[in-house]
């Protein structure tokens, strides 16, 4: 992940600076305790929290600490109150679109937690509707923040395995009910229409992700896909099984998302012509840069504020003291053809062909 900086150092500028007024949008989505159990800094500050679930609102804030005054039963409600610089979306990925068409004419930004939609159609129309008001849409994914993945791209751009050959992507758990997601979460992840699929866009899209940013954005010649349900006694509606295959004219990327694994993982597979890198988890890194070296591994330190972190980033965006570059991880250009390459993906698993793109 590449950026650039204003005239003025990142830390210079937010010692001077307040904090970036966010409303969070739901708590269904439990990714939400990563900014409602954030230690508390001068980028952000949480000034409202929209939940309609009152006996989830109170456990959340409860169990954070927070305050029962931000709570709010509607955005409506919300609004008369309270005017946010900025929301993050943590509910289901149907209400993305609702999210943006409400907020956007405000000019009020949105982070929404991968991936950015449940379909191109609802893509457009969030695209369409943050060109419009000029406000960041942005899309978080936990793996956008791995330094591993971040060292790797250097390795990559500083020609250390030549040319990309194929690069494999691995995410995955045992299956949403069988890790304890609680009900609220565990009802939309099972819904088609709240979650635009299964195991194929839960763990799918953090794959089509890295690989749109490793390709800095070239979009595949086509997408084949195959989805399984496993275990329909639990997962009866969505896949829980996913492979999706990205042809590009010199490479391969392999896609492996399940529901299904006995020990979950997040890493990535990366192979050159001369060499070849393991991103294992978010810190640990192991490469062999052609066959005449040793293996080698690294362990390296969290990336730098406000990289680290998507609500430092997305401050950082919204307050102009970063730029993000072409097709970055959370940029909308990278994740409307994340949309377009899982729409096709579910095209291909549904039809058994192989679907081009244009």
């Amino acid at each position: 992940m590449l950026f650039m900086f204003c005239a003025l150092g990142f830390a210079q500028q937010e010692a001077k600076s307040t904090p970036v007024k966010i409303a969070v949008i739901g708590l269904t989505h439990t990714h939400v305790h990563w900014i409602l159990g954030r230690p508390k800094t001068n980028d952000i500050e949480i000034v409202a929290i929209v939940e309609p679930n009152r006996d989830l609102a109170a456990r959340y804030v409860a169990q954070h600490n927070l305050s029962t005054d931000l709570l709010f039963d509607s955005i409506d409600a919300m609004l008369e109150k309270v005017t946010p610089d900025a929301v993050t979306a943590f509910g289901n990925i149907f209400d993305h679109l609702k999210v943006v068409q409400i907020f956007a004419p405000f000019g009020i930004h949105v982070m929404v937690e991968k991936p950015l939609a449940i379909s191109l159609d609802h893509a457009m129309d969030m695209k369409n509707l943050a060109t419009k008001h000029n406000i960041h849409l942005l899309t978080n994914y936990e793996t956008s923040w791995y330094a591993s993945h971040h060292k790797a791209r250097t390795m990559i751009e500083e020609g250390n395995i030549g040319e990309l050959r194929k690069i494999v992507a691995h995410d995955g758990h045992k299956g949403p009910e069988e890790i304890g997601v609680n009900n609220e979460f565990l009802v939309w992840l099972k819904d088609p229409k709240l979650n635009g699929g299964g195991a194929i866009t839960d763990f799918g899209c953090y794959g089509v992700n890295l690989i749109t940013w490793l390709k800095h954005g070239e979009k595949p010649v086509s997408v084949t896909a195959i989805t399984q349900t496993i275990k329909p006694d639990k997962y009866p509606n969505v896949d829980d099984e996913a492979t999706i295959i990205l042809e590009f004219p010199k490479m391969q990327g392999i896609i492996q998302a399940s529901w299904n694994w006995p020990i979950a993982r997040k890493d990535l597979e990366i192979y050159g012509s001369e060499g070849q890198i393991y991103c294992n988890n978010s810190s640990d890194i192991t490469y062999q840069l052609d066959e005449e070296t040793d293996e080698e591994a690294l362990t390296l330190p969290d990336l730098a504020v406000p990289l680290n972190d998507p609500f430092a980033t997305f401050a950082a965006v919204i307050k102009g003291d970063l730029i993000l570059e072409p097709f970055d991880l959370t940029g909308l250009d990278n994740n409307m053809l994340v949309i377009e390459i899982l729409e096709a993906a579910k095209k291909s698993a549904k039809t058994g062909t192989k679907v081009y793109l244009d």
